[in-house]
């Protein structure tokens, strides 16, 4: 029988075509996924000639290591402001602007190299301007994912996401460092600018869903300034949100310090040679892909033993790959520790995603993930230029050093050029190991799922185990 209002209902909306089931659900994931792969290919090889072509002219580990700061820093400053605009805007069109602008920064640079004028500082700025609009697109895409794909299968789209950048960390070295002797840097950009079109033309072919209406014509009745802290209040009011992104921050600022250091250290141990650090790399690659792609067949851990996954897999990348990075001075043990180092992390970056994608309600997911994106990366910032330092002034002539000192940390990273970094990773990814393992005491975040329902539960009143900060109503509320 009818309801009286439904022949209203009828009138007002009027019915559409239905969609091609392609351009939604996994498979419209599905098709967005294919045209980032691509895109992160052609990406992979302007960063790998970039870094060669840097190191050839410079011979300094700063340089490289600025080259992630710069890109770092804008995106770390402007994302507050850009998951406010994330939930107000299409966020369909927020992903294809981010896409575009990472198009144009390689087209900059290439039109510089054409002209032979191409300079370090040059490089720098197209890092930044990258990463202003990058600030929009991890927000963006995240949110999408959590609209688009059922929670069931949340962890398998992020392991799938993990699959195509390690895909690319595959490809993007070897296909960069066999077409650099015949098209050149400048055919290497080349490649990646049509890539980008790419990944647009994929967006353009699915349906992104948007939130409700309300929930955005609520978000957009307030200031910008009052929604860019949101994120942070929402965050700080739970513990165990705060308590898991503090983690992150810490891993980031420690593991830092040896991913901003690996390519000066394998070109300085192999005398330069780019076939090494291609290889090098590529196993990093390989290593993420067979993760995320068992993690995609398997469906990954069940959710109240997602934390307890990210925990163990950290540890475990800790040890097994930076600490042997540290102590290689060869392909094969550089190699091993590169696929171990990269083995874990789909567990560890998918369980993470998920555990924020299932807590955060979609309408909330902009703002909160950008204040997640300011916290969480701001250690990596801070570490990408004093690795640098570091490496140049302090850990290497540590150990080219004749001391007693020198002379025993040598029978672990070996003597000459590179041993100083090669300590770094022996370093840091001990203490890497060892903070993942110290956030098994503290409860907020050993037990997150117990204490912090998913946002599709937000109405069951909370466990007797549940802390009070936790059980806070919808920060938006009073917000608003």
């Amino acid at each position: 029988m009818a309801t009286p209002n439904s022949s209203d209902r009828s009138q007002q909306q009027p019915s559409r075509p239905p969609q091609a089931p392609w351009r939604s659900g996994m498979a419209g994931f599905t098709v967005v996924w294919i045209g980032q792969l691509v895109s992160m290919v052609g990406s992979g090889m302007t960063q790998f000639a970039l870094m060669i072509w840097a190191w050839q002219i410079t011979g300094h580990a700063t340089a490289l290591a600025l080259v992630g700061f710069f890109g770092f820093l804008p995106r770390i400053l402007l994302s507050p402001i850009a998951g406010a605009l994330v939930d107000r805007w299409n966020r369909k069109l927020v992903m294809m602007l981010s896409d575009l602008a990472a198009g144009l920064a390689t087209v900059a640079l290439f039109v510089l190299y054409q002209m032979n004028v191409l300079e370090m500082w040059h490089v720098y700025a197209a890092a930044a301007f990258a990463g202003a609009f990058g600030s929009f697109q991890f927000p963006a895409y995240s949110a999408s994912i959590s609209l688009m794909v059922d929670k069931k299968h949340l962890t398998r789209a992020n392991a799938m996401l993990g699959v195509a950048e390690s895909a690319a960390n595959i490809f993007a070295p070897m296909a960069a460092g066999a077409l650099l002797v015949f098209i050149g840097i400048g055919g290497v950009m080349t490649i990646d600018i049509v890539t980008f079109l790419f990944a647009i033309g994929a967006l353009l072919l699915v349906r992104i869903p948007q939130p409700a209406k309300h929930h955005v014509e609520e978000t957009r009745s307030r200031s910008l300034l009052a929604d860019s802290l949101f994120g942070f209040r929402y965050i700080f009011a739970r513990p165990s949100l705060s308590g898991l992104l503090f983690l992150f921050l810490t891993l980031n600022l420690v593991l830092t310090f040896c991913g901003g250091v690996l390519a000066p250290m394998i070109l300085a141990r192999s005398g330069d040679n780019e076939l090494v650090l291609g290889t090098v790399q590529m196993l990093f690659g390989v290593g993420g892909l067979v993760g995320g792609a068992l993690l995609s067949l398997w469906g990954g851990p069940k959710a109240k033993y997602r934390i307890h996954a990210l925990l163990l897999a950290v540890i475990a990348s800790s040890l097994f790959g930076e600490i042997l990075l540290g102590i290689g001075q060869g392909v094969v043990l550089w190699g091993a520790g590169a696929f171990l180092a990269m083995f874990f992390v789909p567990v560890a970056n998918s369980s993470s995603h998920a555990i924020w994608q299932t807590k955060i309600p979609p309408h909330l997911q902009g703002r909160v993930f950008s204040a997640r994106i300011v916290i969480g990366q701001i250690g990596g910032a801070v570490a990408l230029p004093l690795a640098g330092v570091l490496a140049d002034r302090v850990f290497e002539p540590l150990m080219l050093a004749d001391s007693p000192f020198s002379l025993a940390l040598g029978k672990f990273v070996g003597s000459g050029p590179g041993a100083g970094m090669g300590l770094m990773f022996i370093l840091f990814g001990t203490l890497g190991a060892l903070v993942a393992a110290a956030a098994f005491l503290y409860r907020p975040i050993r037990d997150i799922d117990q204490l912090l329902p998913d946002h599709d539960q937000a109405g069951v009143a909370p466990s007797s185990t549940q802390t009070a900060s936790d059980a806070v109503p919808d920060p938006e509320q009073a917000a608003a």
